[in-house]
């Protein structure tokens, strides 16, 4: 008896210790690249750091300089306005692409795949193809808008369409969104639209009673992605706008970037990015707050 409990404990050793060796590089990876670098950004966010001298404590001064810094506001409020015009329709577009995508058509998975591609890009290349798109020169979007007698404007170059040319590169990588909701819809139970159809719903009342409540859970995951992503948005700015023209596209990111490596204030940066982090924390969790009244989770009474 003492035998078996004796190799059964060196057993679990020796599992534990199997264990420990491959989740070990992960906590290295975490300990070292994402919670030292934390740690060191908040404290450097109470000092004056410019990276070649020495820190040098001002305990909450970099926090009371963000309120009256203008800059600070503005590439706030741009970001916010950002977010109030792309989210919506990121989750709106790719909600309906999904839709259509759902079809049983010839050809669908074909087209999943032309819509899923974009999503796999890189950041920087995306930017750049449309710069060219937008280009008021060479661009090809003011041709195409010609035809319908619009006259486009400049878009990156002028203050007044910056923003809006920015929001309309944000919806290219709608494709990643559109997977997730795709398996959403796919995982609506049948029976439930054959027992609406039973009691004699149509299309739309079969959309608003069975499919859009079902997906609520895909549509709040997708909503709280695409807001911290809007509070994180940088490439596309950094490559074609630099936040430009007159700062009319200073988003936050931007903002707090310049800070660092541009000014050598890296202790400011660094107070910069903890506003950022609870600004996202709070925004989070009032989304989280609110899914009691519109998620939907399937056998779960809503909390009210």
């Amino acid at each position: 008896m003492r035998s078996h409990k004796n190799h059964s404990s060196s057993l679990s050793r020796r599992e534990a210790l199997s264990a420990y060796m491959y989740i070990g590089p992960w906590i290295v990876g975490l300990i070292l690249i994402t919670l030292g670098p934390m740690v060191a950004s908040l404290y450097f966010s109470f000092t004056d750091y410019n990276i070649v001298s020495p820190a040098t404590w001002v305990g909450l001064g970099n926090y009371r300089h963000l309120f009256s810094d203008a800059l600070f506001w503005k590439s706030l409020g741009i970001t916010l306005k950002f977010g109030v015009l792309s989210l919506p329709l990121q989750i709106i577009l790719g909600f309906t692409l999904a839709l259509l995508l759902n079809q049983n058509v010839p050809g669908v998975n074909i087209f999943r795949t032309i819509f899923y591609i974009p999503a796999t890009i890189s950041g920087v290349a995306i930017a750049l193809v449309w710069g060219l798109i937008l280009s008021p020169e060479r661009g090809l979007l003011n041709p195409l808008l010609s035809l319908v007698g619009i006259n486009g404007p400049a878009w990156l170059q002028d203050p007044n369409t910056a923003l809006y040319g920015l929001v309309i590169i944000s919806l290219w990588g709608v494709g990643g969104g559109v997977v997730i909701y795709l398996a959403g819809l796919q995982g609506v139970p049948t029976e439930l639209y054959e027992a609406a159809k039973v009691d004699g719903a149509n299309f739309w009342q079969q959309f608003v009673n069975v499919t859009l409540p079902m997906v609520t859970p895909v549509i709040f995951y997708n909503l709280v992605l695409g807001l911290i992503n809007t509070f994180q948005y940088f490439t596309e700015v950094f490559i074609l706008t630099q936040g430009g023209p007159v700062r009319s596209t200073l988003v936050y990111n931007l903002y707090l970037y310049q800070n660092a490596f541009f000014y050598n204030h890296m202790g400011y940066a660094s107070a910069l990015a903890w506003v950022l982090f609870v600004i996202i924390l709070v925004l989070t969790a009032l989304v989280i707050r609110s899914s009691d009244a519109w998620v939907y989770y399937e056998g779960q009474l809503k909390g009210r």
